[in-house]
């Protein structure tokens, strides 16, 4: 007998990349994570990655044919380029969508960022099952989110719904280009917060250290309390425009929920006319991975069917 066609699933990030293999209904078969390797460049790296796919393909499923790639990046993926990718040389430049449908000929291939992969990920097996409209809010090392409507991720014209990170902060940084200001990711991100504490605290920190020393240190704390209070005041206006059923919150940062969450709850309730559920997503560090794989069962019901995903 036959056995069912496998879905493979890339993330690619700026320090690692994770591979899996899933069935047609989302369950796992076989995964990886190897370096990315930036310093070595955009092509080293998608050579990599597809090297190591092949060789998880030949390990967990060599008698079963591929028929679906999803693939999730930093920056926002085309065929012939990735914009916003600033974190492996070359990589705004790669032809990303046609070198991996050469690399995997034949099968179909869907892309996304990895913030919009996330939230399909918690719209087909998450905490947005049935959430429209919502929002995702991934909390990393960069800041993103990912908006949900119709039961659909939004794209946007270009590709960039959802990219908070390029906020203006204050009234003084209209009609100045993103040289001229600072960018609200340059001040609300995992590597934001490192950055800034370990310049006041005269020691290298980690965002996670930087909440768990808010805990013992006033001044740790209250380098926290600023962050969390300008994440707010956006997470808010956003809420605000979009008027959703959840936000879901996921990334790295998650793991410091209780520092956070607090704060956003009550600026959600304060300042909301009708404030949203807020929710850690059902997968906070890996939903890239799993979206990516998600993806590529979206790709693999269109080629045999909904059905044949049932």
């Amino acid at each position: 007998m036959t056995r069912s066609p496998v879905v493979l699933g890339l993330d690619f990030g700026g320090t690692k990349i994770a591979v899996a293999i899933c069935d047609l209904a989302g369950v796992r078969i076989g995964g990886t994570v190897v370096e990315s390797n930036a310093d070595a460049g955009a092509v080293m790296a998608l050579e990599r990655a597809v090297a190591t796919a092949r060789d998880l393909l030949a390990a967990a499923a060599p008698d079963r044919e591929l028929i679906a790639v999803g693939a999730a990046t930093f920056g926002i993926p085309f065929d012939d380029r990735v914009e916003l990718a600033p974190a492996i040389p070359g990589w705004s430049t790669l032809a990303f969508g046609r070198e991996l449908r050469a690399a995997f000929s034949g099968v179909q291939l869907r892309m996304a960022t990895d913030v919009k992969a996330a939230a399909i990920a918690e719209l087909r097996w998450g905490s947005l099952i049935g959430c429209d409209p919502a929002i995702y809010l991934n909390l990393g090392t960069g800041l993103a989110t990912a908006i949900v409507a119709g039961g659909a991720v939004i794209s946007g014209a270009h590709g960039a719904a959802g990219e908070i990170g390029y906020n203006l902060r204050d009234a003084a940084d209209v009609g100045l280009a993103l040289s001229d200001r600072v960018a609200l990711e340059d001040v609300v991100s995992g590597r934001a917060l490192a950055a800034v504490a370990s310049a006041e605290l005269r020691e290298r920190l980690t965002s996670a250290e930087v909440f768990e020393l808010a805990d013992t240190s006033p001044a740790a704390a209250a380098i926290v309390e600023t962050f969390v209070h300008e994440l707010a005041q956006h997470v808010v206006n956003l809420t605000i425009a979009i008027d959703p059923v959840r936000v879901v919150v996921g990334g790295g940062m998650v793991r410091s929920w209780s520092r956070i969450a607090p704060t956003l709850r009550r600026a959600l309730d304060a300042a909301v006319p009708f404030p949203p559920e807020l929710v850690v997503a059902e997968f906070p560090f890996d939903a890239a991975l799993i979206g990516a794989l998600a993806l590529g069962v979206e790709a693999a019901g269109a080629v045999l069917g909904e059905e044949a995903l049932a």
